[in-house]
């Protein structure tokens, strides 16, 4: 068949037919020159230029070589603090769980009693959500004094920012069949929801929560630096102190906990997202729990006949009665011992912290004293906290660009399909695992240790904290890429190169991208901490308004604070649509 392209929209042979130029089209490429044009100034302001840079390698390693080796010293009281933090992480996300379910089904759609209580809960979410734990951390402190509580408290009210958003949107996406049902049998709003929405949402509530104690057990060791509890002040006064040795064994600590629980806990997520059957069976839950939520009752002429169902209960009153029991099978039984241990886990927390609700609840005026104390925000000086914004935007661009691009290479070591080594992809894997559990205001301390005060010393820091996070999330992506393009291109003759080039690259480009705004918005809210250690950026006039009792000064702070990573969440959510 000949094919006469004369009509076409090329009048000549081998002429390229381009793309007509969208709207979308126009939105990404006008993205693609503005972090272009970013990059440069943003790699100066920071003072990441060559020569600086060849130094702090120099630097570092000359740090390196004074904390090697470690010196294990006080054991038994580290291990206490290591506890101790662990225990913070752990009644923090408690605490912030109680606070986000309630808050979430407010703020859901389909479960909220008005529109505006729905619109108030997300204001809500999002502030909570805007403004760092180590920030709540630090006003808490000045409440509630030092120790654990302020920091459980302020590791609560972060969370609620995640878990609010993460929970409201699964109870908008649940399945309407079940509430409608139960409405039709004359059940109020609030039967409806106990027993029809809740247990479709409960596998992804409990999945969720154990992320976030992840997420919660990385930076509950930074806390301490500001008195909130746990080792961090520990390391801060060896590093201090210039005991390095003492200081890596801190690290290595911190890190072997936050790694040891990481994977307990994603073996816990993955049996209960994958455990199948109904909610409260795949959560792990108690029997009576499950019966409670999942029992049939009927008469006996009306009941639904259900083969091979021999559990037929006759009660008192002569009625048949049957349930449905769900099987002891070993997955079950290791997600009920899962659920005892965290339940006992969160009891502990409170009392060997000595946590007492009821004492920060009688303080709470105090808090809403400090909080009026603060009104109205001081604006005076303008130069000076606008230049801090503008430093800490440009540590996060920057320590954003230097660390995917050396992520990039390694993310294709750690993918099955990609790799043909063996070493190469455990080497990968495993170094991402480990980078991660370092967080960045802790490398930000080392840092700044190896080579002073400054925003080289924050940029590095969301480097090597962007390595660990997109790592992991461009290898997955990399991984789930479609295998028959691969096959196709390997029955060709091609190489691995070629493979990972022409048809793996084209695939995983719009994740890449969505993966390094998500990567973007995260460092945008760390850079805003890294000042309190003398990393650069607007978090160190914070910490100075607030230590100097000029609260007006730190409301100012902060409404910039929440105005910028606002600012910035929106712009990555909208720009991540046009992408994926």
């Amino acid at each position: 068949m000949n094919l006469d392209l004369r009509d076409g929209p090329g009048t000549e042979l081998g002429q390229k037919i381009g793309m007509p130029m969208s709207r979308d089209r126009l939105i990404v490429r006008l993205f693609w020159l503005a972090l272009l044009l970013l990059v440069p100034p943003a790699l100066i302001i920071s003072d990441v230029v060559p020569a600086t840079f060849i130094a702090g390698l120099g630097d570092l390693w000359n740090l390196f070589n004074r904390m090697w080796p470690p010196d294990i010293y006080e054991p038994a009281r580290l291990l206490r603090l290591l506890w101790e933090t662990f225990l913070i992480a752990v009644a923090g996300t408690f605490i912030a769980v109680v606070l986000s379910i309630p808050l979430a089904f407010l703020a859901a759609r389909n479960t909220t009693p008005a529109p505006w209580i729905s619109g108030a809960s997300r204001a809500v979410i999002t502030v909570t959500r805007a403004i760092p734990d180590l920030i709540f951390a630090i006003i808490l402190v000045r409440v509630l004094g030092l120790g654990p509580l302020p920091g459980a408290l302020a590791l609560g009210l972060h969370s609620i920012g995640m878990l609010g958003k993460l929970f409201s949107d699964a109870i908008e996406e649940t399945d309407p069949s079940p509430i409608e049902a139960t409405y039709s049998l004359g059940a109020s709003k609030l039967q409806a929801i106990a027993t029809s929405v809740f247990p479709q949402v409960l596998p992804q509530f409990i999945g969720t929560s154990l992320y976030r104690l992840d997420i919660n057990l990385r930076m509950s060791p930074v806390l301490g630096f500001v008195g909130a509890g746990g080792i961090g002040f520990e390391l801060q006064g060896t590093l201090r102190q210039i005991r390095y040795d003492r200081g890596l064994t801190v690290i290595v600590m911190i890190l072997l906990l936050i790694v040891i629980v990481e994977r307990a806990s994603s073996a816990i997520r993955q049996s209960i997202l994958t455990g199948g059957g109904n909610g409260a069976a795949a959560a792990g839950l108690p029997g009576w729990v499950s019966s409670m939520l999942y029992r049939r009752e009927s008469d006996a002429g009306a009941r639904e006949e259900l083969p091979d169902e021999p559990d037929i209960d006759v009660g008192t009153s002569g009625k048949r009665r049957r349930s449905i029991r769900i099987p002891w099978t070993r997955r079950r039984f290791g997600n009920t011992a899962a659920a005892v241990g965290l339940i006992t886990l969160v009891v502990a927390s409170f009392f060997s912290l000595n946590i007492d609700m009821a004492d920060a609840w009688r303080r709470l005026p105090e808090f809403f004293d400090m909080l009026a104390s603060m009104w109205p925000p001081d604006f005076s000086d303008p130069g000076s906290w606008m230049s801090a914004t503008f430093e800490s935007i440009m540590i996060a661009v920057a320590g954003t660009f230097l660390g995917v691009i050396i992520t990039l290479p390694f993310a294709f070591f750690g993918a099955k399909n990609v790799t043909g080594s063996r070493v190469l992809y455990n080497s990968a894997r495993y170094g991402v695992v480990l980078v991660r559990g370092v967080p960045e205001l802790i490398m930000a301390v080392i840092f700044v240790a190896a080579v002073g005060l400054g925003p080289f010393a924050g940029v590095m820091a969301l480097a090597i904290g962007t390595i660990g996070l997109s790592g992991k999330l461009i290898m997955d992506s990399i991984e789930g890429a479609s295998p028959p393009p691969l096959e196709a291109i390997t029955s060709a003759g091609g190489t691995r190169t070629q493979v990972a080039s022409v048809g793996i690259t084209p695939q995983v480009v719009p994740s890449m991208i969505g993966v390094i705004l998500y990567q973007l918005d995260i460092n945008i809210r760390a850079s805003v901490i890294l000042g309190i250690v003398g990393a650069g950026g607007v978090g160190f006039i914070l910490l100075n308004s607030i230590r100097a009792l000029h609260y007006q000064r730190a409301l100012a702070m902060l409404i910039v604070i929440f105005l910028v990573v606002y600012a910035i969440e929106r712009l990555a959510t909208w720009i991540r649509g046009y992408f994926i």
